[in-house]
């Protein structure tokens, strides 16, 4: 399947580079570019794209309120957005997170990050760059209170260690390569946390292993 894709980037030469990156791929199209937020909106809601690639900082509407136009509550059918930005500032993140965005990732997270996210998206799921995730997750774990959630079934070995990876930000590669298991399998047990913590996706996967304090256990994996 095909994941169609939007482009919206106030510089043409930033929308052209990541154009030749997510053509690369067999299946990433990039079916239009827009240079402002109200063009973004008009194409988007014409389009209907799988993933909205948005810039943060853009002229007539910045990446924020094209989020809440496209993915915001009271959106009959919203859209699937993930922010990419030179700027990792915490409002962004905040703002566009709160506004429905699917993910954020910064510019020079490097190519590999930035399809993984279009992927993610392209699914229903979330994706954070790492360095983000980490940060934002380590201020909000002291200001708050334990989770009372609790899995549905016991959580295996495997299964923390996931859990423990995806709390410090790592990429699915990236836990495949550590934990020395294929990406698939690495999918099948984010599947199955997700259905016994009852989340949506790994962000919120990874709010629950900081609010649970399980990052504060001992990973013989690092």
């Amino acid at each position: 399947m095909t994941i169609n894709v939007l482009l919206a980037d106030d510089q043409a030469m930033i929308r052209g580079g990541l154009r030749l990156i997510l053509e690369d791929q067999p299946d990433i199209t990039v079916v239009g570019e827009a240079a402002d937020g109200a063009e973004t909106v008009e194409m988007a809601r014409r389009l209907r794209p799988d993933v909205c690639l948005v810039d943060i900082r853009m002229p007539r509407l910045d990446g924020i309120e094209v989020t809440r136009a496209l993915a915001g509550p009271g959106v009959t059918d919203p859209l699937r957005v993930v922010i990419v930005t030179t700027f990792d500032l915490d409002e962004y993140v905040y703002g566009t997170l709160q506004a429905g965005a699917l993910g954020f990732v910064l510019k020079d997270a490097g190519p590999a990050l930035l399809v993984e996210a279009v992927r993610a998206a392209s699914s229903g799921d979330a994706l954070i760059s790492p360095s983000i995730t980490l940060r934002l997750l380590r201020q909000l774990a002291p200001a708050r209170q334990p989770t009372t959630v609790n899995p549905s079934q016991p959580l295996s070995e495997r299964e923390l260690e996931v859990i423990r990876a995806i709390g410090r930000g790592r990429t699915n590669q990236e836990i495949a390569a550590q934990l020395f298991i294929s990406i698939s399998t690495v999918k099948s047990h984010l599947a199955t946390i997700q259905t016994k913590l009852g989340m949506r996706n790994r962000v919120e996967v990874a709010a629950w292993a900081w609010e649970s304090r399980l990052m504060d256990s001992p990973d013989r994996r690092g």
